[in-house]
């Protein structure tokens, strides 16, 4: 077996706070933690967190080993590590589950996000263990990404010259109709415990692909959020023991029953139960030749059609939406069946993605913070409805989804989806550009209601995120280069431009700056013209300039360049304050002089005297909008030598040295001698008697927004620094570094790390002229690459002639033109289609 990337190792206390998401995309998650314990089982259509099955004999889902040589005593154990030193104690002991089975003395946590490696060692045991977690991870095939399975590979070595006897053992609670969220009172001790569970059946099946238990409910009712079925199976052919059920035992032996039955032999006997929340079982028996290593292979697989719609009211019950996973199979075990008939290809694809993201030059942090936000793709903030539309919350609250509708000015920042999985990315465009998001007057509301109908949707404005779904329009225009289907959008997307432009809206003089009333991602309303803004409006006029032009639209074109033009001389002439771009407060003098629609009410109450605004403080991502065009290749929004200031001001006015003096008075990401980088400063003073609510937090996603900036304005040592200030806050010890949260767990703007890769390699891709371009390195360098509809990785060597080799490793790429940098380049006779699973070679002649 080839062995998996690894892209950082946790150790000790690091393994604390570590828990893996594995799912796929709109599936939901279990999370597998840094010692080894299965979490968080976000599996039925809600965020979970802490929520842990526990079933018979008050044990949670695990995994056991039990091993034995010849002539000696056998060994079992739990294949967990040390429990974190913060579970030890509680008011009956320690408050989790199996605290009190035996475990391993050590452990590591191997990370390359999918891919999850547990090493355990314990001098007792007579093998190592190796646990092995992933759920496919392909970019280009947004299905196979999004199967609703834990894989796992429990690997044991025998280190000694003697054969050993081993078994691996999983059990599962049934806790269909249980999610974590109904709850019910212990009076004894006073405290809830989840509820639901109800008449769980567990059933024996087997096939020529795998074994295992299924899992239904004849209990729940069949139209429940709940209900669903799920399944323990494994590939193994021979040596298999199981039990549907544990003993129906009081107290907590029926975890007696298991252990000792298993720890016997290393073979489960049958056991019968009538309980609603029946445990199965699966041991697998092996025999380990001297040094050599087997392999158990298992499948854990959930399927829970009945999603509600977003926007729970009381009192009201939701409609039902439903999974696109869920119609793809027909239940629990049937996708547990293709994981495990397709498992060498799922792994090889998945293990290809990884390892090009591992094993390249590029820093270490970056190539963390890009692949493990990934996971949030995968989180409860996502999923998809059967018509095969994606959808995402701005993050997951513990129990529920936070802030819903796709929200426009949060998803905004994300680069992953698009550079990865396409199809996703042009089905929010496609879900905003239609009757289901805009109104008759080109309001484009920036929350979408579920289910889908027009003129449902929540009739506001964000001014920041109708201005940024022109700029991912062009995005996904460009990296598919589908003209056709950008013509289909473009009625939309022009009424959302010249909406701007109303009465009483936020250019109403038409003069290419924001003035009006200006709802945006800090939740609040902004009065007067200010750089935040001003870079997402001049982007989106320079996007629409282009998406024009190439729609034949010319004097519509012509008009939204007068207007960037205009506006990008008055911004610089005006905000800019020698340092950087500030916000200069106009209010009005009542709400009849605002546009209906651009208020959400959780901003300023007087128009007249507005609190929350912005001001004179210096913004951390005042050129956010400069952040996208950059990356669609449309050029300076605004005088370089003035972002490049307003950049370096950024860094030494909200930068502090540590967080022990700050006062904050919000949520608090960053304490203690942690470094970040604040939302805003105010180093020159007249900070206002209210500021937006934000100003003294830190989030991780406009870090990364920071950083890329930095990066394109070619401050990389800066941009790293950024980098590495947030991913040694999230180190396992202190955060999870698979939960970079804002307003709510897996937050969707955090994923703006992955255009770091971009940003640092100068990548550009364009299928309008088959345009792809690097940077060009001073030395022999390996990037990785995606460009929506393929990836791979590039490998340039510069000199008199650069030589460039690109790596197709998934998906297909027509290219014309392709360059190195400004100064070596080829243009090939005519567009060639490069095919996956080779490299190709250019020789790029380099001028002066």
């Amino acid at each position: 077996m080839t062995p998996w990337p690894v892209l950082k190792t946790y150790t000790g206390e690091h393994l604390a706070k570590i828990a893996l998401p594995v799912g796929g995309i709109g599936t939901g998650t279990v999370s597998f933690c840094g010692f080894g314990a299965w979490r968080h089982w976000e599996v039925v259509n809600r965020p979970a967190k802490g929520y842990t099955p526990i079933g018979q004999g008050r044990a949670a889902p695990l995994f056991a080993v039990h091993a034995r040589k010849t002539g000696e005593k056998p060994v079992t154990r739990l294949l967990e590590g040390p429990l974190p030193l913060g579970e030890w104690e509680g008011e009956e002991g320690s408050p989790v589950p199996n605290a009190g089975l035996p475990r391993f003395r050590e452990c590591s946590f191997r990370a390359a996000y999918p891919l999850a490696e547990l090493a355990l060692r314990d001098p007792a045991m007579p093998v190592r263990a190796t646990m092995q977690v992933f759920n496919p991870l392909v970019p280009g095939d947004s299905d196979r990404s999004g199967l609703p399975v834990a894989i796992v590979r429990v690997n044991l070595h025998n280190p000694s010259a003697q054969r050993v006897h081993a078994s691996v053992a999983a059990a599962l609670p049934n806790f269909i109709g249980e999610d974590g969220f109904a709850l019910q009172l212990d009076d004894f001790r006073g405290r809830l415990y989840p509820a639901g569970a109800k008449g769980g059946v567990n059933t024996w099946r087997e096939n020529n692909a795998m074994r295992g238990v299924f899992l239904t409910s004849e209990g729940v009712d069949r139209a429940a959020e709940t209900w669903g079925t799920l399944a323990l199976a494994t590939t193994a052919r021979r040596g298999v023991s199981q039990r549907t059920a544990w003993a129906d035992r009081g107290w907590s032996d029926a975890t007696l029953d298991f252990w000792d039955d298993f720890s016997t032999d290393g073979k489960l006997e049958p056991r019968t139960a009538k309980v609603d929340m029946p445990t199965a079982s699966l041991a697998v028996s092996v025999t380990i030749p001297p040094r050599a290593t087997r392999g158990v292979e298992f499948v854990l697989a959930w399927h829970f059609p009945n999603r509600p719609a977003w926007g729970r009211e009381p009192g009201r019950t939701p409609a039902t939406i439903g999974n696109l996973y869920t119609t793809q199979f027909a239940d629990a075990w049937t996708a547990a069946d293709y994981a495990a008939r397709n498992w060498r290809t799922l792994e090889r694809d998945t293990v290809a993605f990884v390892r090009g993201l591992v094993e390249n030059d590029l820093p270490a942090e970056v190539r963390e913070a890009a692949l493990f936000n990934l996971s949030t793709l995968r989180s409860q903030t996502c999923f998809r409805t059967p018509d095969g539309r994606f959808f995402g919350w701005e993050g997951c609250f513990n129990r529920t989804g936070s802030c819903l509708g796709n929200c426009t000015h949060v998803w905004n920042y994300e680069h992953a989806t698009a550079h990865l999985f396409p199809d996703l990315a042009r089905s929010m465009r496609e879900t905003e550009f239609s009757d289901f998001s805009m109104f008759e007057d080109g309001l484009l509301g920036f929350r979408v209601a579920l289910p889908l109908q027009p003129g449902a949707s929540h009739r506001l404005a964000a001014a920041d995120g109708q201005m940024g779904c022109l700029l991912k329009l062009h995005r996904e225009w460009r990296l598919s280069g589908d003209t056709d289907w950008l013509r289909k959008l473009w009625p939309y997307a022009r009424k959302a431009l010249e909406f701007a432009w109303a009465p009483g809206g936020w250019d109403a003089d038409q003069d290419g700056v924001m003035e009006g009333c200006q709802h945006n991602t800090m939740d609040v309303e902004y009065f007067g013209p200010n750089p935040q803004m001003a870079t997402w409006y001049l982007g989106a006029l320079r996007a629409a300039e282009d998406m024009a032009r190439a729609l034949g639209e010319t004097e519509f074109a012509d008009r939204c360049r007068d207007l960037f033009t205009r506006g990008r001389a008055w911004v610089d002439a005006n905000l800019f304050n020698g340092d950087y771009y500030e916000h200069h407060v106009r209010p009005v003098k009542s709400w009849d002089e605002v546009r209906p629609g651009l208020s959400v009410g959780a901003g300023a109450k007087d128009p007249a005297n507005p609190d929350f605004q912005l001001g004179a403080g210096c913004l951390i991502d005042q050129l956010a909008g400069q952040v996208n065009a950059h990356l669609e290749n449309l050029g300076d929004l605004l005088d370089a030598k003035n972002e490049k200031s307003a950049l370096r001001a950024v860094l030494k006015h909200n930068r502090p040295g540590d967080y022990n003096a700050h006062f904050n008075h919000m949520r608090s990401y960053v304490l203690g001698d942690e470094a970040a980088v604040l939302m805003a400063s105010y180093p020159r003073g007249r900070r206002p008697e209210r500021p937006f609510p934000y100003y003294t937090e830190v989030m991780t996603g406009f870090e990364y927004c920071l950083a890329l900036s930095l990066a394109q304005a070619g401050a990389t040592g800066d941009a790293l620094t950024v980098v590495r200030d947030i991913r040694a806050r999230y180190d396992g010890r202190k955060r999870n570094p698979f939960d970079e949260a804002e307003c709510g767990h897996h937050y969707a703007r955090a994923m703006a790390s992955w255009g770091l890769i971009p940003a640092l390699t100068g990548f550009f891709y364009s299928a309008l002229g088959g345009t792809l371009v690097f940077a060009l390195p001073r030395r022999r360098t390996i990037w990785p690459w995606a460009a929506g509809t393929a990836w791979g990785t590039v490998e340039i060597i510069p000199g008199k002639k650069t030589q460039l080799k690109l790596t197709v490793t998934r998906g297909q790429l027509a290219v014309r033109r392709i360059a190195a940098g400004k100064t070596a380049q080829i243009i090939l006779p005519r567009r060639k289609t490069l095919a996956a699973g080779r490299t190709h070679v250019f020789t790029l002649p380099t001028s002066p």
